[in-house]
């Protein structure tokens, strides 16, 4: 019944920034984790960005410095903003929730565009 929805999304020039949202809707309970990953077509999907309840937080090493991750469990929302944007991130970002139980929930992805 959970669901997820991303906004923020849209076309940028390269070093340009974009702030993505994401919102729960129905009741999640046990929130570990939340996160984004990201897809371009035809190839495989990449993880971004994760946060824990605790604040803990993780980049891949192409985002370390340029995204940041924030997020609130008990909310069920998670953002992601990302500065220096480059034509290498344009992709369907999606947010994800990782429920104690090890369920996986996932939006429909906001598109992400960087170009010139």
């Amino acid at each position: 019944q959970v669901q997820l929805v991303e906004s923020g999304g849209g076309l940028v020039q390269p070093g340009g920034s974009l702030t993505l949202s994401c919102a729960a809707s129905g009741r999640v309970v046990g929130i570990y984790t939340m996160g984004w990953y990201r897809r371009t077509p035809g190839t495989q999907r990449e993880l971004v960005a994760t946060i824990t309840g605790d604040g803990s937080t993780w980049y891949r090493n192409s985002a370390k410095g340029r995204f940041t991750i924030s997020g609130n469990s008990a909310k069920g929302t998670v953002a992601l903003q990302m500065n220096g944007l480059e034509p290498e991130d344009t992709a369907v970002y999606y947010c994800g929730v990782h429920i104690s139980n090890g369920t996986f929930y996932w939006g429909q992805g906001t598109q992400v565009t960087v170009s010139s």
